[in-house]
C-alpha cells in the first residue's frame, strides 16, 4: 500500500524527489504520512481536498481487499 501512495503522490507533484511517505500503525490502522515540498502541497490536496480524498479512497479500497484499514495524512 505504501508503494501505491508513493507512486500516486510522485505523479502529482513537480518535485517527486521531495516526496516522503512515513508508515506507522495507530489503533490497528496503517497510517501513511505524506510530506511534499511546500510548493507542491496544493497539488496533492487539490481543490476543496478532492485529490487528497481520491488518494484516501484508493488506499482504502486496496486496504479493504487485503482485510486491513488505512488512512492517508498530508503533512504541513
Amino acid at each position: 500500500m505504501r508503494d501505491l501512495v508513493v507512486l500516486l503522490a510522485r505523479g502529482l507533484v513537480r518535485e517527486p524527489q521531495k516526496v516522503r511517505v512515513h508508515e506507522h500503525e495507530y489503533e490497528g490502522r496503517s497510517v501513511f504520512e505524506v510530506s511534499v515540498s511546500p510548493a507542491d502541497r496544493g497539488r496533492v490536496i487539490g481543490r476543496q481536498g478532492r485529490t487528497a480524498d481520491a488518494l484516501r479512497t484508493l488506499c482504502d479500497a486496496l486496504a479493504e481487499r487485503r482485510g486491513r484499514s488505512c488512512d492517508v495524512e498530508i503533512l504541513d
